[in-house]
């Protein structure tokens, strides 16, 4: 739906940039800078600049513009979508506005109000060739095929040498089912761009759904491959062309090298597995599974086969776990009942055999009879091909489980190549998908542009003032590890406080100051054992609570709490440790109540003991106190779409990313695609 409307930004960016915000010296110079951030892609960067603007005037619509725009590259389309809004609510007029809210609506799905967004934009610029072409795109997807086709003409007649015209046009006709037209738009989009290479993608698809042509499929998929070296998904094709040309070994050097590219590529490990196991390459074969399972633990077609190749090596436990878990995703499908009765058969359980024997001979009558035969003999009636992330309702046979899978969708091809090499798509870097951790007292913090050293703490900030301890204290949730120079100076003010304390006695500073020596180099123990003096001496002493649950929170995380020797009594031991650090915190929030960072701890500790409920009324709470606080927001978000709310949770992280916590963007794509 947007493989093309990302033009639109460039465009909006030459359009606006003579324009400024002239009113004031300062917030001019912030909206340049910030302009600069974006022109050069640095996308999280420039909406820290741009909060600085609506911060200083909030009645000014370039910068809620310019935020949606940033917002809109980073896959943030509810966010573009309401910067846009309120840039709109301050000046009607702007038409770039309307343009950036049509395509962040049309990639939500709201194809109607996108529409209405172009049509509000041509009034003022009717010749533009973007609004018309992403018009036509919204048209298609929304099923208006004349109007589309409509559009497209206007678009054509106007701008004759627009290729990306003529190939949006032959997405439609093929959509009608017009593969003749949609084959002379290829071609004319060819002509005038020998390089085009979706045209090339475009056309190897009609070459095999509409003739079965592999060869000339290969062709234009090697055509692609020339103009983009780089994109694992045309090698996943070419190697699927090869396959079905009888090529074995260069389908496998395609997967090889896809792998090289993309080295988590699920897709390219599932299909080089099944390959494997054709030639009984079975260990082989296997750790490809694995990789596929370790990415994706429901990945029912990689359990399939794994328990296949399980059965070949003689491993029957592992076979039939694998198995289980996929006769119970798929009730209906007979195949997995005929290899459980023919493991048991095997390993000599005639009895459990037969059971499944005529289970799945029940099952296959309820089917089409003609398709009993060829199930059970593990062939299928369908030939069709399984594309990556679409479901199996009506799975007969295991043949559908061993299809290779094909990369079809060529914007997601355009995507990949046209930001492969863009730093700031930070959506489209790996990153493990978690919830932000607590935060912690440190000397010491790993900050970014984005993020400052230390969160802010009243009470942190009074004890650094009095210069009562040996090192500056800081609030953090990115603490680094040390280096062996920095560790030795804790070492050393450990010795000082013990030298101290064995001829003074002792106040809850120094407790606490020895206490951060022993957290920094990470004796939890002790850190707890010096904060428990620290408030035996002064029992309102708020930040000693933080000290004590945040020794015992590294305590928890080393395991020490998990000594059980069963299973129930390991889980119990973590609980009990879990709600020990909860009645710290809570303590924490009775002495300090307004204290957003003890709220936010408490919901991650709430988390981790699996009462969501609780941990998202405290991130809530965390937020009221400190409408800043990115990874709240972040949090908030995260729990929201693990219950389902996805609206919730992507409006939470949305805020979390404008306040510059870089995973929210990368947690936004993975949801909306």
């Amino acid at each position: 739906m947007n493989r093309y409307a990302r033009d639109i930004i460039i465009v909006a960016l030459l359009v606006l940039s003579g324009g400024g915000v002239r009113a004031q010296v300062n917030t001019d110079q912030v909206m340049r800078i910030g302009q600069n951030s974006l022109y050069f892609e640095d996308y999280m960067l420039s909406i820290q600049y741009f909060n600085q603007a609506i911060a200083a005037k909030p009645y000014l619509a370039q910068p809620y513009f310019y935020r949606a725009v940033a917002k809109f590259n980073l896959d943030d389309y509810m966010g573009a979508e309401a910067d846009a809004n309120r840039a709109l609510e301050l000046n009607p007029y702007l038409t770039d506005a309307y343009e950036v809210r049509g395509v962040a609506r049309q990639n939500l799905g709201r194809l109607r109000a996108a529409i209405e967004d172009y049509d509000r934009a041509l009034e003022l610029l009717p010749r533009n060739r973007q609004l018309l072409f992403n018009k036509a795109l919204a048209q298609t997807d929304a099923d208006d095929h004349a109007a589309a086709d409509s559009t497209y003409s206007l678009l054509l007649s106007q701008y004759p040498n627009f290729d990306k015209g003529y190939l949006g046009r032959a997405s439609l006709r093929l959509v009608t089912a017009d593969t003749v037209g949609a084959s002379e738009d290829i071609d004319r989009a060819l002509a005038i761009d020998r390089n085009n290479a979706n045209a090339y993608i475009m056309r190897a698809d009609i070459a095999i759904n509409s003739h079965g042509d592999y060869n000339a499929a290969l062709a234009d998929i090697d055509e692609a491959i020339r103009l983009m070296p780089h994109v694992a998904g045309l090698y996943i094709n070419r190697a699927f062309l090869r396959y079905n040309l009888d090529s074995y070994t260069g389908a496998m050097a395609d997967y090889d090298y896809a792998l090289t590219l993309d080295p988590l590529n699920a897709t390219a490990l599932f299909n080089r597995g099944l390959l494997l196991a054709e030639v009984s390459a079975n260990d082989l074969a296997l750790d490809d599974f694995n990789r596929v399972l370790s990415l994706d633990p429901d990945d029912y077609r990689a359990l399939y086969n794994r328990a296949v190749i399980y059965k070949a090596k003689g491993e029957y436990d592992a076979a039939l776990a694998d198995m289980d878990r996929v006769a119970e995703r798929f009730p209906d499908f007979p195949g997995a009942v005929y290899f459980r009765a023919a493991v048991n058969e095997e390993r000599g359980n005639l009895a459990a055999a037969e059971r499944d024997y005529r289970r799945a001979r029940r099952m296959l009558a309820e089917l089409r009879p003609d398709d009993a035969d060829r199930t059970a003999e593990g062939t299928a009636p369908s030939d069709s091909i399984v594309t990556p992330g679409s479901d199996m309702p009506d799975e007969l046979t295991g043949k559908r489980f061993a299809t290779l899978l094909t990369v079809d969708d060529n914007a997601a091809i355009e995507r990949e190549y046209n930001n492969s090499a863009i730093r700031g798509r930070v959506q489209d870097r790996d990153v493990n998908i978690e919830i932000e951790p607590p935060m912690l007292l440190s000397f010491y913090s790993s900050p970014t542009e984005l993020r400052g050293e230390s969160t802010y703490i009243r009470q942190v900030e009074d004890i650094n003032a009095t210069r009562a301890l040996r090192h500056v204290l800081l609030v953090t949730n990115k603490v680094p590890t040390l280096d062996e120079a920095a560790s030795a100076r804790h070492f050393q003010s450990i010795d000082y406080y013990n030298s101290y304390l064995a001829t003074h006695t002792g106040r809850p500073i120094d407790y606490i100051g020895r206490a951060l020596d022993f957290l920094t180099v990470r004796d939890y123990t002790n850190a707890e054992r010096d904060a428990t003096r620290a408030l035996e001496a002064a029992p309102d002493l708020a930040l000693a609570y933080m000290v004590r649950a945040q020794a015992k929170y590294g305590n928890y995380r080393l395991g020490r709490s998990d000594a059980g020797t069963d299973a129930t009594t390991r889980g119990a031991l973590a609980t009990a440790a879990l709600d020990d650090i909860l009645a710290d915190i809570d303590e924490l929030i009775r002495l300090a109540p307004d204290m957003a960072v003890a709220w936010f701890n408490k919901g991650d500790i709430l988390f981790e003991r699996g009462d969501y409920a609780g941990a998202d009324a405290a991130f809530s709470r965390a937020i009221e106190l400190r409408h800043d606080f990115g990874e709240a927001y972040y949090n908030r978000g995260y729990l929201a779409l693990r219950s389902g709310r996805r609206d919730r949770g992507i409006a939470d992280l949305s805020k979390a990313g404008e306040l510059g916590i870089v995973g929210a963007y990368n947690l936004i794509k993975r949801m909306s695609n």
